[in-house]
């Protein structure tokens, strides 16, 4: 069954922890609306691209132009299914929006489905709703969650109505886990065998 997903993101958020899941959830057949605070419906934010190239951080790119699907000053928590909250700069930014962070604490008191990536729980711990969850999240901002009273983990991982993951290559399992909690089957282990091969 379809469901309603919400997306907060904004300027310089990681730009496949956006555009990946936004694409990947409406192909299996979701509706998503991708909100950023004080933008509306049609403007676009900026992305950023984080490679992974061995040294002690990851490398910034400008990405992409995405446009919004809706507008969060007119948009109503109550009428989603679940939430996305992708990592890349903009969370840093974002949880200091008042309107982020009640949408926010609306998932978790609802005990919606919600998956995080990368930075994206920056978010979650200044909502504060992460105490007691087992969760991950990008390495660098393990001490923030850990402050907010999660438990760490080194993997992709989903505690009750939230799944967690480290960065865009956990992408194939932590979108699996996400789209499996809003009640669709998906698995993420080999690949399927395409037609014709032997």
């Amino acid at each position: 069954m379809s469901k309603d997903i919400l997306m907060i993101v904004g300027d310089f958020g990681e730009d496949y922890e956006i555009m990946v899941p936004f694409q990947a959830l409406q192909m299996v057949g979701h509706n998503v609306d991708a909100v950023c605070p004080d933008k509306e419906e049609g403007e676009s934010v900026k992305t950023a691209i984080h490679d992974f190239r061995g040294d002690q951080t990851y490398l910034e790119e400008r990405g992409h132009n995405f446009e919004l699907t809706a507008t969060m000053a007119e948009i109503e928590p109550e009428e989603y299914d679940a939430l996305c909250v992708p990592g890349g700069r903009a969370p840093e930014y974002l949880r200091t929006y008042d309107e982020v962070l009640d949408a926010v604490r609306h998932f978790f008191e609802e005990n919606k489905p919600v998956a995080s990536l990368c930075h994206g729980p920056q978010i979650l711990a200044a909502a504060d709703v992460l105490d007691g969850y087992e969760m991950t999240a990008y390495p660098a901002v393990r001490a923030e969650v850990e402050a907010a009273g999660c438990s760490w983990v080194d993997e992709v991982t989903r505690d009750g109505n939230l799944v967690t993951g480290q960065a865009w290559p956990d992408h194939p399992e932590w979108l699996a886990e996400f789209i499996n909690l809003l009640g669709d089957e998906v698995s993420h282990g080999e690949p399927a065998m395409a037609a014709g091969d032997d």
